[in-house]
């Protein structure tokens, strides 16, 4: 069959390289199917372009996946409202962890055929496979498909346990050089980047996360160093950006990770998403002297009651301790701090802004976002159950309307007391960001001029 993969436009001058639709895209090409990937985030072509490829050429299926969120939420239905237009519709298939949620309120906005739910590998296939022989997508699971107006929800698909069998992301596909210009902290200019998972799935449910995994699955550490060492042979790729949501799964899989690229040879840089209760001096060493150079933190709230409340399995002596450990290694943290979770208050948002203060390193510039209760959350059903939200359509339509301003209010503030403390809280975030900055570029303007610093290249900002 001849597919068409839609890749959205978020709006970014470099983008994440979509790796739910490569891994995706080598299951397909790899069982005969052609596979042709549109590339709007690269080209950033208006959806008028798209109709005309669908006007012009044939294919069978078109399929697109987003995330949760208002921007793409507003981007998928332009971009399934082309899809419908077309001359020559293709069979239609929506995925991602936007969609997968609430699957009839999706299926009734984008009028897609079917919607997948949870891991798209084997379920992908089997849909083209019932496709190709006339049958009932009641024959797959993991799904929910349209019939005749109504949406039909399957059982549910078993996940894949051994993640190993999983074909490497169909990476030749795309547009690799746009791909491998993504920054990430402490990256040279010359340097390439691109992210790998490690492992799929989360061991903690925090109480504002939407994705719908069940467990930690792991790689094993052969397979992961494979495709390392095809990226760095094929792609030039020197920076590694592990995009799964918890490389530090435990000390000992963390460790195993280290000693892996230390005994593969490989001479890489490296960043990952990690936990603070494993952030140990002895597991930070060996992250460093493996590549390491930047974990990225989610640390949420500075206040133990609403810790508790929102079950992130962290007290504040971890992540102080945590964090001091990290730095002290000689990596950078980054640091995830978000507002309004159920019973914070003002005090919750000053004890933040105090924190990000008294470690900031200045890698990165933070601030503070308001918690969103998206679509698949605890949060979410919360909300629907106190009566602050009635169902997904007023959260899309009504509430959601950007990540940085309130969806719902879970404080005893007002909705405009909230949004002026959040206000003055980040103020003084950026004000403390760029007097650093500027400091600095005073400080490197000296050793120019006062100590003939040869090495300048210029005051440039990439």
């Amino acid at each position: 069959m001849r597919i068409l993969l839609v890749v959205y436009d978020n709006d970014s001058f470099v983008s994440w390289f979509p790796q739910g639709l490569a891994y995706v895209a080598a299951v397909w090409r790899n069982a005969g199917h052609e596979v042709t990937v549109y590339s709007q985030d690269v080209y950033h072509w208006p959806e008028s372009h798209l109709q005309n490829l669908l006007d012009t050429e044939a294919f069978d299926v078109v399929g697109v996946s987003v995330i949760g969120g208002y921007y793409q939420y507003r981007k998928l239905l332009k971009i399934s409202e082309t899809i419908n237009r077309a001359k020559h519709r293709p069979f239609y298939i929506l995925g991602g962890h936007g969609p997968a949620p609430e699957p009839k309120y999706f299926m009734q906005k984008t009028q897609a055929d079917v919607i997948v739910i949870g891991e798209g590998e084997r379920t992908a296939l089997e849909i083209l496979e019932a496709l190709e022989n006339k049958r009932t997508m009641a024959s797959v699971a993991g799904i929910a498909y349209n019939d005749n107006g109504k949406c039909v929800r399957t059982p549910p698909r078993t996940q894949i346990d051994n993640i190993d069998e999983i074909a490497f992301p169909a990476w030749d596909l795309f547009q690799m050089d746009h791909y491998t210009m993504l920054r990430m902290p402490h990256i040279k200019n010359s340097e390439r980047c691109l992210p790998v998972l490690s492992g799929r799935g989360c061991t903690f449910k925090c109480n504002f996360c939407y994705r719908m995994d069940q467990g930690f699955r792991a790689r094993s550490i052969a397979n992961i160093l494979e495709e390392i060492h095809i990226l760095n042979r094929d792609y030039n790729i020197s920076y590694i950006a592990f995009s799964d949501e918890l490389l530090m799964s435990s000390e000992e899989r963390t460790a195993e990770i280290c000693e892996g690229i230390l005994k593969s040879g490989l001479k890489i840089k490296w960043d990952c998403n990690g936990r603070l209760n494993y952030a140990k001096p002895n597991i930070l060493k060996l992250m460093k002297d493996s590549g390491c150079v930047f974990i990225n933190y989610g640390i949420e709230s500075m206040d133990q009651k609403a810790l508790f409340t929102m079950k992130k399995g962290l007290t504040l002596k971890m992540i102080h301790e945590g964090i001091q450990n990290t730095l002290d290694s000689g990596i950078s943290p980054g640091y995830n701090i978000i507002f309004g979770n159920i019973g914070e208050t003002r005090e919750s948002l000053r004890l933040g802004v105090e924190f990000l203060l008294k470690y900031d390193d200045h890698t990165e510039m933070r601030t503070i976002r308001p918690v969103t209760p998206y679509p698949g959350a605890p949060l979410y059903d919360y909300a629907i159950q106190k009566g602050m939200l009635k169902d997904c359509e007023d959260f899309y339509e009504n509430k959601h309307v950007n990540s940085d301003l309130l969806s719902i209010n879970f404080t005893d503030m007002t909705d405009d007391e909230f949004h002026k403390a959040l206000y003055e809280a980040n103020v003084t975030l950026m004000n403390a960001y760029f007097d650093h900055a500027r400091i600095k570029a005073v400080e490197t303007a000296r050793r120019l001029y006062m100590e003939k610093d040869a090495s300048f290249r210029g005051f440039r900002q990439s």
